[in-house]
């Protein structure tokens, strides 16, 4: 008897994927993307032969190659996936390197002595079990902090630290509110590493909250997501979880939401949806984010955090969830930028795969798997 090989499908077979979905799920993923996959040829000298099957495998896999293009209709978000670079293996020797370039702390970073080398707020510093608030120096709004962790190495991040760096950002925004009402609209990001934005090695994050209306990007999600309401009566967030369930992109614990986002701006982005900042959201987060450091072999990523406002505002927040979203930056040690004039002003070209982020997200957050930080640091 011959056993069947079950073959795990990949961003390129994406089309049998939704041809093989019921109407009803069809209606709603194509309410939201476009998805197109198209195929571009060339021909290519003998000359390169050797060079080409060493690079990608085999000389037909570039003769023809088919291009997946997705494109969110709601907030206009697009990605091309080309499987020839979807398939790239990780380079675990990469992962180390950088991480010993972290390592040794700098004698002149400024945060490894917070309260002695940053300024503080008008209104004072915020302290958790494993960070401590500072004002930012170079300021991108009146109300700019960051949260410095208390140790140098940022891929050093644990369960109960991460938890602890939103709930010390999060204390801030409320310090920030009542020192300044009109302020409500918060956005929590962590650049890791200079490949991310990052100017200092040190773990750090930043907390700002703005007034009058929010960032741009999250504005603008929060109106398409109210148009997407009133077009379909239902909701827009309810709608992208399910579209990537239906792909096998989406999963759910603990009430929390989590999508390998189809329509990614970079590698690997993983969406999360929760009702509120709840012990759930930051458990689940941190799985995330040990996934990409301990499984995807992540060394560089970018988090955005955002919340409806603090206080009441004239505009309408109704719907609108607790949402996280990560991505992945790349080799901090490549000299290459990891956006260029598509990612600027065209769509996002992306060299990983969603189902392959899905299958891992779901192993790891199924499986409650330990992360290799915690079983060196003795965290529960």
């Amino acid at each position: 008897m011959i056993e069947r090989i079950q073959v795990k499908p990949t961003i390129a077979d994406i089309d049998l994927l939704v041809y093989h979905l019921s109407p009803e799920e069809r209606e709603i993923l194509e309410r939201i993307f476009h998805i197109r996959k198209v195929t571009g040829c060339l021909e290519h000298p003998e000359t390169m032969h050797p060079w080409l099957q060493k690079q990608f495998g085999s000389i037909e896999a570039i003769t023809c190659q088919d291009v997946v293009k997705i494109t969110n209709l709601v907030t206009w978000e697009g990605s091309l996936f080309n499987r020839l670079r979807a398939s790239r293996p990780i380079d675990v020797k990469a992962r180390l390197g950088v991480e010993a370039l972290v390592i040794d702390e700098q004698p002149d970073d400024p945060l490894n002595e917070p309260r002695k080398h940053t300024p503080e707020d008008l209104f004072g510093r915020v302290e958790g079990k494993h960070s401590i608030t500072a004002s930012n120096v170079a300021k991108y709004d009146a109300l700019h902090g960051i949260v410095v962790f208390d140790h140098h190495n940022p891929l050093a991040f644990t369960r109960e630290g991460v938890a602890d760096f939103i709930d010390t950002g999060w204390a801030w925004a409320q310090k920030a509110h009542a020192h300044e009402p009109k302020a409500r609209y918060f956005f929590f990001m962590w650049n890791c590493l200079w490949k991310a934005g990052a100017t200092l090695h040190h773990g750090h994050a930043q907390v700002m909250l703005s007034q009058d209306i929010h960032y741009a990007r999250i504005e603008a999600l929060r109106r398409a997501a109210l148009d997407y309401q009133k077009k379909y009566g239902c909701s827009y967030f309810d709608d992208l979880y399910e579209a990537h369930c239906f792909l096998n992109c989406g999963l759910e614990k603990d009430g929390v939401r989590v999508m390998a986002y189809l329509a990614p701006v970079k590698d690997k982005e993983v969406m999360l949806l929760a009702p509120g900042l709840s012990p759930a959201f930051k458990d689940t987060l941190y799985e995330v984010l040990a996934a990409f450091r301990d499984r995807m072999l992540v060394t560089s990523f970018n988090l955005g955090l955002v919340t409806p406002p603090l206080g009441p505002t004239e505009e309408s927040w109704e719907g609108f969830p607790v949402l996280a979203r990560v991505v992945d930056r790349g080799d901090p040690r490549a000299s290459a930028s990891d956006i260029g004039s598509m990612e600027l002003y065209a769509s996002s070209v992306i060299s990983s795969d969603p189902l392959e982020v899905a299958r891992i997200l779901q192993e790891v957050l199924a499986g409650g798997e330990t992360s290799g930080q915690e079983k060196q640091q003795g965290q529960p």
